[in-house]
């Protein structure tokens, strides 16, 4: 078991300037990074759930990739251990957490040009502008980098860590999508917040993006919004790349829902659109559940939510059959060269994210 203690240094200037890029998450992965969840306050009343179904995501995951679980407290590390300790392909490492959201706190992961090197761009995090305690998240994303070598493997005695690259910017990982082909999607209520990034313009945001994951056009998706999210419209709920210039949209079952009119201006704003490449999105309109609340809040349930991995795609259920085998079939017909895997999320929604909020990919290196 690995310790992230050790004080690691971020290298000065930019990710471009160092040849990184950022890659697409349908790229090949060495790993995929979660945090074991510990935290009662985020599933009030049903938590009991959350740690088996996380439990479930780790050994569909260690089937395809390995699988870093940062422990967040030493009980909830002895009770990783524990679930896990017949899994193949799983480390499990010391590192302090307040919450189960390693998409938004952990590292952005980058390649080098060729693929042959390990690196990473830090962002600030304040838990979706001082929403909730996140001193030792905040921390994480360094700690991480430090436990890794630039090939992406463990560090061993005197390994240097991966390059890492700290923003300025107040960001979170799932508030921003990319095709890795220099397209990167956001919405201006999260980036552009006046808890996150209040002196910020728009410009500034984009100068930011571009030098620290190399990427060449920002389409701001704005209108779009789920009733519940905390995030302020984190873009990993609402669109999401399938493959460069085909993107999935989340759109309302039902007119009577809420959502349904934001929905709606968002897949407008998409059509027409064109990417980094000047090739016009293809919007496929993917539907959410019926509205349904939990203990008298309404969740934040989206398909959207998926989180591809090598091999698989491990999309959320909510308990709706109808909407749910729409939403695998359509990803199914999308990703053939995948296996769809559905995992119940209708208890762990209550803590206001699913399977892509609770992973971060790590890209693999090309070893000669």
């Amino acid at each position: 078991m690995s310790d992230g203690t050790e004080k690691g240094e971020a290298i000065a200037g930019s990710a471009v300037e160092g040849g990184y890029r950022w890659v697409a998450e349908w790229e090949r992965h060495e790993a995929t990074w979660i945090s074991w969840p510990h935290n009662l306050n985020t599933w009030p009343g049903r938590f009991t759930n959350i740690p088996l179904v996380t439990e479930r995501m780790v050994r569909i995951l260690a089937e395809v990739e390995h699988v870093h679980v940062l422990g967040g407290t030493p009980e909830a590390t002895s009770q990783a251990q524990q679930s896990l300790s017949d899994v193949d392909n799983v480390t499990i490492h010391d590192v302090s957490t307040n919450d189960t959201w390693i998409r938004d706190f952990g590292p952005t992961f980058l390649l080098n040009k060729d693929g042959t090197k390990l690196g990473a761009t830090r962002w600030r995090f304040n838990a979706w502008g001082n929403k909730y305690p996140h001193e030792k998240d905040a921390a994480a994303s360094e700690k991480i980098c430090n436990l890794l070598n630039p090939a992406g493997k463990l560090r061993t005695e005197g390994d240097s860590p991966i390059e890492s690259f700290a923003s300025s910017l107040i960001a979170e990982g799932g508030g921003i999508e990319t095709d890795g082909q220099g397209t990167l999607m956001t919405t201006s209520s999260v980036l552009l917040s006046s808890t996150r990034n209040f002196h910020w313009t728009r410009e500034l945001v984009e100068s930011e993006l571009r030098r620290m994951l190399d990427v060449r056009k920002v389409l701001w998706v704005d209108g779009g919004a789920l009733a519940g999210d905390d995030t302020d419209s984190h873009i990993d709920q609402l669109v999401r790349f399938i493959r460069p210039g085909l993107v999935l949209a989340a759109v309302s079952c039902s007119s009577n829902d809420t959502n349904a009119d934001k929905l709606e201006l968002q897949r407008q704003n998409l059509v027409g659109m064109t990417d980094a490449q000047g090739r016009p999105l293809d919007v496929i309109p993917l539907m959410t559940p019926p509205p349904r609340l939990i203990q008298g809040r309404r969740v934040p349930e989206s398909y959207c939510n998926f989180y591809i991995a090598n091999e698989i795609v491990l999309m959320p259920t909510f308990g709706y059959r109808e909407t749910d085998d729409a939403a695998a079939g359509i990803l199914q017909d999308l990703m053939p060269e995948r296996r769809v895997v559905c995992l119940d999320a209708s208890d762990f929604i209550f803590g206001l994210g699913a399977f892509h909020c609770a992973t971060q990919q790590q890209p693999a290196v090309i070893r000669p």
